[in-house]
């Protein structure tokens, strides 16, 4: 590997199933399982659209609605959805699926994908079954889930490292969840899980703010097709709500985030977007700059503008693929070439799985810039 470049993916995925995840929790959740036995799943389709034959294995669904998904479609320019049609799966843009269980228990597997492709590590970011109208219920799947990362990076802990994740629905047991894991070399951040409606920048928050800036990790944000801004007025459209769902939902949150000072009240935070384009970056920080003047409605007496808080070191944001090098070299121009980091989407299907880091390395880019984006940049963000 040291005859070549190193390679940080800061955008890969983990959803272990119910089968994985129930080995983890408390004996008290346990003991609960089969009152929770209406929201288990079958899982039939994998994360970048295999046809999976049974015996199936599971997930836990006890959010219900909600999303670009959750509907029937309607196709643009046609006056409602199609009666008889369903919504298909996305089309997997690469060129071999990865293996079914990467995500979950197939580890020594996952590293072995990462080989072929040429990746030395991995960030992951994890899903948990959250959402039961019970907050206990979350906490202790939120925790089951920690205690398997714990387990899953272990086995290669110089390869796979994760963030913590934690929930805006008990903020006491998320604050405990980050001292716990906070030291470990595989938690590099923390993926907060937040309810409908509940802004980043609330001040219940703090005290999971100061945990995080205690640990000196990372706060990682990854829309997702649930929950972020807009899902509700998307004329039933799925184009509209992938196209626009991700990009948005970062940019709500990273202007929150800026606008409320949380930078510079916790100095040791560092802030990560990812799976949400990157082009966009420029332009919000001037839209964002001319904003905090014209409207206001920010934290009194922040500290830098806007787009000081987005290049001075603690921003940074992964890139996807079909952006292309012409946008990483407006941003990296514009904003400097300390900001964005690879990333592929593995084991999902907009990957380009087993080519990601190929496609970059056919790019038009200068070396320093291309180190930075496939290694330097991500090790800075996540303190490798």
């Amino acid at each position: 590997m040291a005859d070549r470049q190193k390679v940080f993916d800061a955008d890969t995925h983990f959803q272990p199933a119910a089968e994985s995840i129930v080995q983890f929790l408390d004996k008290a959740m346990v003991a609960r399982l089969p009152d929770l036995e209406e929201f288990k799943t079958p899982v039939t389709t994998g994360r970048a659209g295999q046809a999976i034959e049974p015996p199936y294995r599971h997930w836990y669904r006890f959010a219900r609605g909600g999303g670009w998904g959750a509907g029937k479609p309607r196709h643009l320019g046609e006056a409602g959805p199609r009666e008889s049609k369903e919504r298909h799966f996305q089309t997997f843009m690469g060129e071999r699926y990865p293996t079914l269980g990467v995500e979950d228990h197939l580890i020594d597997i996952r590293v072995a994908e990462m080989d072929e492709e040429g990746v030395d590590a991995q960030i992951l970011v994890p899903s948990a079954f959250t959402g039961h109208t019970d907050p206990t219920v979350d906490v202790a799947f939120i925790q089951a889930l920690n205690r398997f990362l714990d387990h899953s990076c272990g086995q290669h802990s110089d390869r796979l490292y994760s963030m913590i994740f934690t929930t805006a629905r008990d903020i006491p047991a998320s604050v405990a969840e980050v001292k716990a894991w906070g030291n470990k070399k595989w938690a590099k951040g923390i993926y907060l899980d937040l309810p409908l409606d509940y802004p980043i920048d609330h001040p219940d928050l703090h005290p999971l703010w100061a945990a995080v800036d205690d640990a000196g990790l990372t706060m990682c944000h990854h829309s997702f097709a649930t929950g972020y801004p807009g899902y509700r007025d998307l004329w039933e459209n799925p184009f509209i709500g992938r196209t626009a769902g991700h990009p948005w939902g970062a940019m709500r949150s990273v202007a929150a985030f800026f606008g409320s000072g949380l930078f510079d009240k916790y100095p040791n935070m560092k802030y990560a977007v990812m799976e949400s384009g990157f082009g966009w970056l420029p332009f919000w920080a001037k839209r964002m700059e001319d904003q905090v003047v014209y409207m206001g409605y920010v934290a009194e007496n922040l500290q830098r503008s806007m787009t000081e808080y987005m290049t001075d070191g603690r921003f940074f944001c992964s890139i996807v693929l079909h952006e292309g090098p012409e946008m990483v070299r407006m941003v990296s121009e514009i904003l400097g070439d300390h900001i964005l980091m690879f990333g592929s989407d593995y084991p999902h299907a907009e990957s380009r799985f087993p080519i990601s880091v190929k496609t970059i390395d056919d790019w038009p880019l200068t070396d320093e810039v291309r180190r930075k984006i496939m290694w330097d940049n991500a090790a800075r963000c996540f303190d490798l």
